[in-house]
This record gives C-alpha cells, structure tokens and sequence, in this order.
C-alpha cells in the first residue's frame, strides 16, 4: 500500500499560526512576566521623568490574573524604597507609579520635611534624599499614621506635585502590579530604577 501524500499548509496558515502563537506567548509574558509602562507626570521626578517608558517586573510579587483579580504567589513583597507600580485606590482605571516609604503594621510621620518610621528618621538614601511636605488628609503635620495589615504607604519623589498616600490612604497589597526595575526609553536615560 501507498501512503498518500501529505498536505502542505499553505503559505497563509502558517503565517496566521505563528502569528496566533506569538500574541498568546506575548500576552503570557505581559499577564505573568513583564510589563511596559509610559511616565506621564512629573510625580516621580527626578528618578522617573515625564515621557520616560519603564519595565515593570510582575513575577516578583507575583502576577494578578486578569479580570478574576487572583494574585499568584511571588518571591517576595515589596520592600521600603521600592519603586512599585499600581492600580490607584483614588481613580480605579488608572495605574499608578510611586516609591514603597512605609510597610504594613508600621508608624509614620512626615516631619520637617523627613519620614519616620515608628519614631526613627528613615536614612535609605531614595527616600532621605527627597523632602516630603505635609499635605493631604494622611500626611498632616504631628500625625502619625498606622499602616493596616497587607498595606503600604507610598509617595512621589517629587512631594510638592504628587498625588499619593498623603492624599488617599493606604495602598493594599492587591493592587500592586509589579515592581519597576528599569528604564528603557530614551536612550540616553537607560538604566536601573532606583
């Protein structure tokens, strides 16, 4: 007996595969890896500036899944200093990019312009570095706040034009999206995000 012979794909199909299988192994990597983030503020300024585009790291704290909201477990969660991402407890539709000041179960006080942590002066230099000022609802002068369990207290770099914690509270863990890590865009400002 003879064996018929194969059927060729055509040319179309087998554009059309792996064009099918490279949006689903992009959609993996965006979902559960890596993610792109365009800076539109000057919130962050001067570690992050408008127009700057950053990577942001998912696998570290472990990705959300899509529309049900789960999260995976990561390696670790986010540690002070940190410059995280997220999805802004303030407008719903918007994701957020801030630096990690105070961790859950901890005091903190914004003080002449430094913050304190259970009544010690932060010295870690991406934090010191920067002057806080004592706006909104939960960064008055002489308050010292208690972050919630599976919460964060997270700030601009540039104090005087942010819209953060100070403003709407805390930060629960659920909504971070991903630490960012590096900033690819524009080429003369490529480098580690610290």
């Amino acid at each position: 007996m003879k064996k018929e012979p194969r059927k060729k794909k055509s040319a179309l199909r087998e554009w059309g595969e792996s064009i099918l299988i490279a949006f689903l192994l992009a959609g993996c990597v965006r979902i559960f890896f890596f993610e792109l983030y365009k800076i539109p503020t000057t919130s962050m300024v001067p570690t992050l500036i408008p127009g700057d585009r950053i990577l942001v790291s998912k696998f570290i704290y472990g990705p959300r899944i899509p529309f049900i909201g789960i999260r995976i477990p990561g390696y670790r969660k986010p540690k002070r200093g940190e410059v995280i991402v997220f999805i802004s407890p303030a407008e719903r539709n918007k994701a957020y990019v801030k630096r990690v000041i105070g961790l859950p179960g901890e005091t903190l006080e914004i003080k002449y312009g430094s913050i304190y942590i259970n009544g010690k002066e932060v010295s870690l230099p991406s934090i010191a570095k920067n002057f806080y000022y004592n706006f909104g609802e939960y960064g008055e002068e002489g308050e010292k706040i208690k972050i919630p369990k599976n919460c964060y207290f997270v700030l601009g770099d540039n104090s005087a034009s942010s819209k953060d914690s100070r403003y709407w509270g805390f930060l629960n863990f659920k909504d971070i999206l991903g630490k960012a890590i590096l900033i690819w865009w524009p080429s003369k400002r490529i480098g580690m995000i610290k």
